[in-house]
């Protein structure tokens, strides 16, 4: 996954959550949520945006090894 210099703000962040949630595993929809309601830092919202970018398009490996750094975010 590539990273980008922008720094994504929260309501971004939320955003592509919804717009992802059909193809997300549903708990991890959830702490994704719920770490989103505790205003993380920009970083946290940058790793997290980046995860969810392109989620749906993404292979099954690749959506794996992304459920991994989400849960690594989100203490899972």
């Amino acid at each position: 996954m590539s990273t980008c210099n922008l720094n994504h703000t929260l309501e971004d962040v939320t955003k592509k959550l919804s717009e992802q949630k059909s193809f997300l595993p549903a708990d991890l929809f959830i702490v994704s949520n719920q770490l989103l309601e505790k205003r993380p830092n920009q970083n946290t919202l940058n790793e997290l945006f980046h995860f969810l970018k392109k989620y749906d398009l993404a292979s099954k490996e690749e959506q794996a090894e992304r459920n991994v750094g989400i849960k690594k975010l989100t203490n899972r």
